[in-house]
């Protein structure tokens, strides 16, 4: 017994060690904020609502059906509910009643509340799935971002490393007497910059990871991770397109630009359910109902008449029709109309406004794809240029025809051109998927 139960705490903190150490890819993280980010989990609540509003626009269309009944007792003078005499005595009654109520004509607004429920389920949808490609957007951003923190921390760990050897040669020089001591003093000044960048980078790594695990709504910070992912500049032809180009296919499929859309649609389906209030109303009704007293005596035997046989003698139906005609309700009709024409309106132009957002989005992605693009390469040529120099710098130094800070100047310089690298390859690479997400491409980086 012993050994099972350690067995199975073996497993259990086998368990717990997996999913501590458990590395997100990015895939896993745009997946995992959808299914658990709480706008999300709202929005989709709103649609169970839009989706019940339908149900009760179709309840609309149908018959009500109600039923009641009651049984009272009375002492003293009362009327007889089965004979409408008065009696003085304790009577108990008793009566039931089935009653059943359907509109034929209401100026089809049943009909187009109908139609806006249907209108309103598929907006709440757009809205429900713009949501989603904002989340993908920003976890795909903050996911890169933790990867150009921890290349950035990777490349000054690596330069300390060199900076440690060439300190540990300088020493040796120093010791000596080849180079004079204010050469070590700069080299450690130069290793001790370097110290503060790699604190700086894990702060920078841990605080990006933060800020990824709060958009996946994941609060153990200390375990969370991302995989050891490596995103080289994808290929794309995504600027062989104009901008013109990519608005227009964007106005097809843009959820957010659909949900403005249907604003529209929902406003101008409440301008007709407003009008259809100036027309006359027809119902129509249909009531059953019958009755029983303990004083309803047969007038031949002078017995009481059964219960059963009571509610078949004194059963009854009434049905009719009622028309209402609106003739005046202080301007009450009037004003909603107004109303109505007011939203839509300013739906209208909620459109457009939308419509040049987007536009305006995809001009500034379309030329930030254009300069972070020129910009990377730019970076790649001022790198390349920085560490030619540095080895020309690093012969020089090593024969003593460079002082000590002069040296750690074009160092100092290769590690700015390598984080610059970095920055602006990210920037690029996340500036090209948002353009690329604009004309209907799924976000993937490998």
């Amino acid at each position: 017994m012993k050994f099972k139960i350690a067995i199975l705490l073996a497993l259990f903190s086998v368990g717990i060690a997996s999913a501590q150490l458990k590395k997100w890819t990015l895939v896993e993280c745009v997946t995992y904020a959808v299914e658990n980010n709480l706008s999300v989990a709202q929005f989709e609540l709103d649609l169970d609502n839009a989706k019940i509003d339908r149900s009760d626009a179709l309840g609309a269309f149908l018959p009500d059906l109600n039923a009641s009944t009651s049984a009272s007792g009375n002492t003293g003078l009362s009327f007889d509910p089965t004979n409408n005499e008065p009696v003085t005595t304790t009577i108990f009654t008793a009566s039931g009643n089935i009653t059943s109520s359907a509109t034929l004509f209401d100026g089809l607004r049943n009909y187009k509340r109908l139609h806006r429920a249907e209108l309103n389920a598929i907006a709440n949808q757009y809205r429900l799935e713009d949501l989603k490609d904002d989340i993908r957007l920003m976890v795909a951003n903050a996911y890169l971002q933790v990867v150009s923190n921890k290349e950035s921390l990777k490349v000054f760990r690596a330069q300390y490393a060199v900076t440690e050897q060439d300190l540990k040669r300088t020493k040796e020089l120093v010791e000596s007497g080849v180079v004079p001591r204010g050469d070590q003093l700069e080299i450690e000044a130069t290793a001790a910059t370097q110290e503060q960048q790699i604190v700086n980078a894990e702060s920078l790594v841990l605080i990006s990871r933060i800020n990824l695990a709060q958009l996946l709504q994941i609060t153990d910070y200390e375990n969370f991770d991302i995989a050891q992912e490596e995103f080289d500049i994808p290929p794309s032809d995504i600027l062989n397109n104009s901008a013109k180009t990519i608005f227009a296919k964007a106005l097809t499929f843009r959820n957010d630009i659909k949900f403005s859309q249907s604003g529209v649609d929902l406003a101008s389906k409440d301008v007709e359910i407003a009008k259809g209030a100036r027309y006359p109303t027809l119902s129509a009704f249909f009531n059953y109902n019958t009755r029983y007293s303990d004083q309803n005596l047969d007038p031949v035997t002078g017995e009481l008449i059964g219960f059963k046989e009571q509610l078949y003698i004194n059963d009854g139906i009434s049905y009719g029709a009622q028309l209402n005609i609106p003739i005046f309700n202080g301007f009450s009709t009037r004003n909603n109309i107004e109303r109505s024409k007011i939203s839509l309106l300013k739906a209208k132009l909620q459109l457009e406004q939308d419509k040049l957002d987007l536009e305006t989005n995809i001009n500034q992605a379309y030329v930030d794809v254009t300069n972070f693009y020129k910009s990377y390469e730019a970076a790649e040529k001022t790198l390349e240029a920085r560490r030619l120099a540095y080895e020309y710098s690093k012969e020089r130094f090593n024969v003593g025809l460079m002082n000590a800070f002069d040296f750690s100047q074009a160092q100092s310089r290769v590690d700015n051109a390598e984080a610059e690298v970095i920055r602006t390859k990210y920037d690029y690479i996340f500036r090209l998927k948002i353009l690329e997400f604009y004309f209907g491409i799924p976000i993937r980086l490998n």
